[in-house]
């Protein structure tokens, strides 16, 4: 048995992790590169399982989850909500640290 393992394995069982899930989220999102965030989505989803189990849970169907995950995909908002609530995970708005009052 081999001493390490692929990234790729070690990265999906720490994206199981609401707290790691939401960082790697997050880091996707501060690049302000929208097909960044859509590839960090599609590795939380490929993390959580299952794509019947979170289908489920997200309220979308299989195909929908696949087309919005796809790398030619653009969920909607709601769809983005819904899997971020599956992956126990909610989208926040917050003010820039550097907005003035």
């Amino acid at each position: 048995m081999p001493l390490t393992t692929s990234y790729n394995k070690y990265l999906l069982k720490r994206l199981k992790d609401p707290q790691m899930a939401a960082a790697y989220l997050n880091a996707a999102l501060r690049a302000d590169e929208p097909a960044l965030f859509l590839i960090a989505l599609r590795k939380v989803a490929e993390a959580n399982g299952n794509i019947t189990k979170l289908s489920r849970k997200a309220k979308i169907s299989r195909v929908g989850i696949y087309k919005a995950l796809s790398e030619k995909g653009n969920p909607g908002l709601k769809t983005v909500g819904n899997l971020l609530s599956a992956f126990h995970l909610r989208l926040a708005i917050q003010p820039e640290q550097t907005a003035h009052r």
